[in-house]
């Protein structure tokens, strides 16, 4: 049992919230990886060695979220009302590159593994929007060369972004929430771990299995879009205590 009130609430998804609106996960058995090596897509020397293949890769992912009426679902919808309605603080921390949390009405939000539709120079890192395709023949905004742009992306190899803001977040927060996250991606997988270490209650909501489930005070096994809703309206309505 674990009832003291809450006033913190760090959220981490993954790629299950937004599958059920129709943007394909990496892992799974109809994952991105299941055609692609990911040593020839989403690594740094995979990008030296054949840039267009990784610009054409990203390209059509970007194209699909753009073009193919892909939505925020329910869940998305459930946590921007989730940060807008509750009186303490609610900060999400997303593995997704897409902008369905923005379009929901997500306002603190940080994208670990980088923003499909972003670029970002290779010499002075500044970032910009950009949703148009990637080719190795656009100029940089910021130095006006070709060839230093790369995708807004975090590769195998590299650091996630924001690390040390993450881990203060964990440090304050009483509630964990982890949505549609397989618990296979570190440091992502062990953020569960961290925030425990600081006293917080944590919940898991996936359609599957995670492979850290046993971290977790309290697992929900089902769709990211009905759970997530469904868990929302049911802490808001507790008065903002956990009396799980």
């Amino acid at each position: 049992m674990f009832s003291k009130p809450i006033k913190n609430i760090v959220i981490l998804t993954g790629a299950g919230i937004s599958e059920e609106s129709g943007i394909r996960t990496f892992r799974g058995k109809s994952g991105l990886w299941e055609e692609e090596k990911v040593e020839e897509i989403a690594t740094f020397e995979a990008f030296e060695k054949n840039p267009k293949k990784v610009f054409d890769f990203y390209n059509l992912r970007k194209k699909n979220l753009l073009d193919n009426n892909i939505s925020p679902n329910q869940a998305h919808l459930a946590l921007a009302r989730f940060e807008k309605n509750f009186p303490g603080e609610v900060n999400l921390i997303t593995q997704n590159v897409d902008n369905l949390h923005e379009r929901a009405g997500s306002l603190k939000i940080i994208h670990m593994h980088g923003e499909l539709l972003k670029i970002r120079c290779r010499k002075s890192d500044k970032v910009f929007e950009f949703t148009k395709p990637l080719d190795e023949n656009i100029l940089c905004p910021c130095c006006g060369q070709i060839g230093n742009l790369r995708p807004h992306i975090v590769w195998f190899g590299e650091m996630p972004l924001e690390l040390p803001k993450i881990f203060d977040l964990l440090k304050k927060c009483h509630l964990f929430l982890a949505i549609g996250t397989s618990g296979t991606v570190y440091p992502a997988a062990s953020f569960v771990q961290e925030a425990r270490r600081y006293g917080a209650y944590a919940i898991n909501i996936n359609s599957e299995e995670s492979e850290n489930e046993i971290y977790f005070h309290r697992v929900i096994k089902g769709k990211a879009s009905f759970e997530t809703e469904k868990l929302v309206g049911e802490i808001l309505g507790q008065g903002f205590r956990n009396d799980f």
